[in-house]
């Protein structure tokens, strides 16, 4: 006799801010009947994986962090990983939550089973089922590498940024970095001292701003710790003037000219070679690709044993880089170690692709290269599925962790009402999911993201912007304040009749 597979009534994919948020909501809604399920052998998401020199969060510490949760004892305005990662676990171990997380269970297959009303998943721990599926694996869970000839023959160290081999002594090495992204301006920095030459392969010039970062005085840590309100103030002013940068994103992209002028002068500060200095000029408005933050990035560019290469990549060989240069000649790059700096699968979770509803679809066929979700977490064809981090609740400006409570908030509204009105599936309605949609992609027009000039990851093969949320945060906080009936398909325990509900759709 085949053994049942244990059941849930929520099953959590994922241990970064998302998964811990929700099961600690869950905890303290009196619902443990839940699973936590972690690929790795800890929590901590994204932060337990980005371990690379120089790793720090770009939002400032006090409101990069749960509300339910703030730390008074940050040691900078902007994190590095260790405290950020420190900071997880510890919201875990206080909320009683390590107890819900089964680690070594990477979701390998995720089925909708609709004799049943529930989900059947396939992890590398077994097979078990849940009511109810949340995911919590990240935009940045996956890192993406480069499609680019000859890769798989280096023959030298090569490890993307978000796999960092600390084991790797970078000492007198001959290093290419190929990416200029958030991570490769954190970690080049910290490289380039040790290294004997360093080859930066630039496809395109980020904005770098200065980063107002400093110690956390042991007075204001005292004050945020005794004083009641000292540190929400804090975290609400940081808030609101993060939100003051939607006015150029989002609303008269022409503020963002000033922007520029202080990009600008960051790069006159620190390089004074004309050359250089026009390779590292951004040739695009500010905010059409993520503003990146660094003091120390083009200092260590400007450094003698650098170099910024923009020509294009042709071929990676055994022992060295090649690039081809404007006149069509090729050049080689003698190299032992390779670090990409290459972002991560954004646009296209791994986890989309585990997901299936009743007929094998799976959620990365149903989107294709247009990923919609309705209030950016529900999706119509996959019922009880939760999506955190979904599609256009991305920020350019602001915390990530401000959108994440707000979804949990709304999944939480919706189980709830669930459970108070015996209800098991529950599946957004396909009018509703297109309503909302086609206001977040009117709202998208006239925005930096899709007017600035650049090909950026927000954006997909149709010029979409499938990622961000494009306007201000407390406007998805308000739209997501309610569990909304209405706008859901719902089937009522051992009912198969509809019950009645409101036609019209609130978006």
């Amino acid at each position: 006799m085949t053994e049942e597979a244990p059941h849930y009534r929520v099953a959590v994919i994922g241990s970064g801010f998302a998964g811990i948020g929700m099961a600690v909501r869950l905890r303290q809604a009196g619902l443990k009947d839940f699973v936590v399920l972690e690929r790795s052998d800890g929590i901590g998401g994204t932060w337990r994986d980005n371990s690379y020199p120089g790793a720090a969060c770009d939002v400032p510490s006090h409101l990069y962090s749960f509300s339910f949760a703030l730390n008074p004892n940050w040691s900078r305005t902007f994190s590095p990983q260790p405290e950020i990662w420190d900071y997880i676990k510890r919201v875990a171990s206080e909320h009683d939550v390590d107890e819900h997380v089964r680690h070594d269970s990477d979701v390998k297959a995720t089925h909708w089973e609709p004799d049943r009303n529930r989900w059947r998943l396939e992890t590398t721990r077994g097979t078990l089922t849940a009511q109810f599926v949340v995911s919590g694996a990240g935009p940045l869970a996956d890192p993406s590498r480069p499609d680019i000839k000859g890769i798989d023959t280096f023959e030298g160290r090569l490890f993307h940024s978000a796999e960092w081999d600390h084991d790797h002594d970078l000492t007198g090495r001959k290093v290419a970095v190929i990416g200029t992204g958030a991570s490769a301006i954190q970690f080049v920095p910290r490289i380039q001292p040790k290294v004997a030459r360093l080859t930066l392969f630039q496809r395109t010039a980020p904005w770098v701003m200065f980063r107002h970062d400093r110690d956390i005085t042991g007075p204001e840590r005292w004050l945020y710790r005794n004083v009641p309100g000292a540190q929400q103030i804090a975290r609400k002013s940081i808030y609101w003037g993060r939100e003051s940068y939607v006015l150029g994103f989002a609303k008269n992209p022409g503020l963002l000219k000033v922007v520029e002028r202080l990009g600008r002068a960051n790069i006159d500060r620190s390089v004074k070679d004309p050359e250089l200095r026009r390779k590292l000029t951004p040739s695009f408005r500010a905010g059409c690709k993520r503003v990146l933050m660094s003091n120390d990035y083009y200092p260590a560019l400007a450094r003698p044993n650098v170099d910024v290469v923009t020509d294009g990549i042709v071929e990676i060989r055994p022992n060295s880089v090649v690039t081809r240069d404007g006149s069509g000649r090729e050049i080689e790059h003698e190299v032992d170690t390779i670090i990409l700096g290459t972002g991560f699968h954004v646009a296209d979770p791994p986890i989309a692709r585990r997901m299936f509803d009743p007929e094998g679809r799976s959620l990365s066929e149903h989107w294709g290269t247009d990923a919609q979700a309705f209030r950016g977490t529900t999706v119509n064809g996959f019922p009880n599925l939760f999506v955190l981090a979904g599609p256009n609740t991305g920020l350019g400006h602001t915390s990530q962790v401000f959108m994440i409570e707000a979804q949990i908030r709304y999944t939480m509204q919706a189980l709830k009402f669930a459970c108070r009105n015996r209800i098991d599936r529950l599946e957004p309605r396909a009018r509703a999911q297109r309503a909302y949609n086609d206001m977040v992609h009117e709202s998208m027009r006239g925005t930096v993201w899709v007017t600035g000039g650049c090909d950026s990851w927000y954006l997909n093969e149709e010029g979409r912007n499938t990622t961000l949320w494009p306007t201000f945060t407390w406007n998805f906080a308000l739209r997501t304040r309610w569990f909304d009936p209405h706008n859901y398909e719902l089937r009522r325990i051992r009912s198969a009749r509809r019950s009645a509900r409101k036609k019209t759709v609130a978006v």
